[in-house]
Parts: C-alpha cells; structure tokens; sequence
C-alpha cells in the first residue's frame, strides 16, 4: 500500500492536467467562430422575417414559442428589438420522448409557455453582449450566461473556447435581422436556456 502524502497528490494533480492538456485541439481551434448572418430586411416587419426564419430552420421551436402568444405579440410590438434564443432540433431529440410528449400535452400548457418564454428578450441581445453579461432576463426570468470551457479532464485543463452558455445552453451561431427601426437577433442554442426545475 501506497501512502498518500500531500506532495504526491500534488504531483498527480499536476499529471493529470499535464496529461489533459496534450489531448487539447490546437490553440487555432480554441476560438468559437460566432457566425452573425445580418439581413437587412426589405419588408416593414422584421419580426415577420423571423418569424419565417425560425419556422423555416427550427420548426420544432417556431412551435414552441407559438404556446406563448403573449411573448410573440409582444416581440411584434418591441420598441427597439428582441432576441430569440433557438434551440436547435437536435435539442427537441435530446428531450426524449416523454419530455417532447409533455410539451405537447394540452394539459401542460401553462408550462409550456412558461418553458417558451424564457426563450425571448425584448430587446436585442447580440453574442458579444451575450458573452460578456454574466446573466440575461428574458420573459420568463433570469437566465445565468458563462463562458462556454472545452477540453480538460474532469473539469481540470479546460479553457475558454470564446462561446458562451445559458444555463447550460451553449449558443452555436447567431443570426441578426434589421430594418430602419427594429433589430431582431435569433441565438440557434444546443439545449434549452429555461431552468431544468420546469420539468
């Protein structure tokens, strides 16, 4: 039997992370590329073009922000802007099956538009703000924004990768609408941003 002396753990901690570091991708790769697609909108309504985006590319969160009519009518009368965060489809599959059954069941509406709106601001939240704010407050709360970390082993040697988490979320690209008056961001997201205890 080995004894442990604080030393050689010490030394250990340090392998460990030595060791994590060698399975680091390229310090070219550490940086998330944050792609802002800007359309200027030729029509009056930018939450119109949105609208079509998110039904065209996430349909299954088109459906879920459609449960809140309150958030969607407010987004049409914002001032200055909205943000729409956008979980991705791979997301809704992540659920399982009894999560998305839920979702669905008319019984949980309250809830599910609950869950929606803590998936809009309104106003316009771009990636950058988003990575340096620490928080947001959307329609249904507060939601905790971190630096997103990769690599590492057991949480020991990771590094910042220059993207950013909501709640757990990490935001995969960004999208920004604008006309004259009215800016409209949508954040494709890899997980829901509202908090788990809504399940």
């Amino acid at each position: 039997m080995v004894s442990s002396t604080p030393s050689l753990r010490i030394s250990c901690l340090i392998g460990i992370a030595t060791v994590s570091n060698a399975f680091q991708p390229p310090s070219s790769h550490h940086t998330l590329h944050r792609t802002t697609l800007t359309r200027k909108s030729h029509l009056s309504n930018t939450a119109s073009d949105v609208e079509e985006f998110i039904a065209a590319n996430y349909p299954s969160c088109s459906n879920l922000l459609s449960k809140n009519g309150d958030s969607m009518k407010a987004i049409v009368k914002a001032d200055v802007g909205f943000t729409i965060f956008a979980p991705n489809e791979a997301a809704f599959i992540d659920l399982g099956e009894k999560k998305l059954d839920q979702l669905g069941d008319v019984r949980n509406d309250e809830v599910t538009e609950k869950i929606a709106s803590y998936h809009v601001i309104l106003e316009p939240v771009t990636a950058d703000e988003l990575f340096n704010s620490g928080g947001v407050v959307t329609e249904g709360g507060e939601v905790p924004a971190e630096r997103s970390i990769s690599g590492g082993f057991f949480g020991v040697g990771g590094k910042e990768d220059g993207g950013v988490t909501l709640n757990g979320a990490k935001v995969v690209q960004s999208f920004q609408f604008a006309d004259a008056t009215i800016t409209g961001i949508v954040h494709e997201v890899d997980a829901f941003v509202s908090p788990s205890i809504m399940w």
